[in-house]
């Protein structure tokens, strides 16, 4: 028998004693996955155990390289189907440090970007101070969210060199329709609510397809399957899409193209 009264027949003092109990019980389960022992690994360093909870997401977080899934999806895509031309030139932006040693590895001239001194290279995604056509590949991991998105893929085509890739991930809801975005949630509270992040601009929905084809590009995806998802602990269907400049065809977004 329920120690509640019928639905629909509660008053004040009883919600609120119903959405303490369910908190409480909701907290207990969370602390009771956070703490599983169920070993994962990470294929960025080669640790095998337990993985950490970060927020409400219990066992996504590397306790010995602090790799998060996307990051993990995106070595395990570099690992199997990553292709550079020899010497190639290479500009990751918001760059992860485990990244370079991959690069290094491969003969690549690798630069990392972004607004801060904190990077080689300060640029702006939305307008590249690089030259037409001189980029083999551009890495952007969670990046396109932050910005006009438009201008960026504009850009990216642009300074890459025919057949050229551009490596993308974001953050994405494969059941949405159309990304979603509204000029109306202009403070970092309203982001955070309806985009999850008080510095995203969208969430992004399967339409994204369109956009990065629309910006001129070829499009493959890399996504986290099982039993992948389960033994590196991805993010069951996340994406990881390189994005090809056409080897011929219309010089798209250069300025003298």
């Amino acid at each position: 028998m329920s120690r509640w009264s019928p639905a629909g027949t509660r008053d004040t003092v009883e919600i609120a004693a119903i959405l303490a109990h369910r908190a409480d019980r909701a907290i207990r389960h969370f602390t009771e996955r956070a703490r599983s022992g169920v070993a994962k690994t990470c294929p960025i360093c080669g640790y095998t155990g337990p993985f950490s909870a970060v927020r409400h997401k219990p066992a996504i977080w590397c306790p010995q390289c602090d790799s998060r899934p996307r990051h993990r999806l995106l070595k395990l895509w570099m690992d199997r189907e990553m292709t550079l031309p020899d010497h190639a030139e290479v500009v990751h932006f918001a760059a992860e440090p485990w990244v370079r040693a991959e690069m290094d590895a491969r003969g690549a001239h690798y630069r990392t970007a972004d607004l801060n001194d904190q990077f080689e290279l300060q640029l702006d995604i939305t307008a590249l101070d690089l030259p037409d056509r001189s980029v083999d590949m551009l890495m952007a991991n969670h990046v396109l969210e932050h910005v006009d998105d438009a201008r960026a893929l504009a850009e990216i085509y642009r300074v890459l060199k025919p057949g050229g890739q551009a490596v993308l991930t974001v953050p994405m809801i494969e059941g949405f329709d159309k990304t979603y975005e509204d000029a109306a949630h202009d403070t970092p509270d309203a982001r955070a609510l309806y985009y999850g992040d008080p510095t995203h601009l969208r969430w992004y929905g399967r339409d994204i397809r369109d956009r990065l084809a629309g910006a001129g590009f070829g499009l493959r995806e890399f996504t986290a399957l099982e039993p992948d998802a389960t033994e590196f602990a991805l993010h069951r269907g996340e994406k990881v899409f390189i994005c090809q400049r056409p080897q011929s065809g219309p010089m798209m977004g250069d300025d003298h193209g």
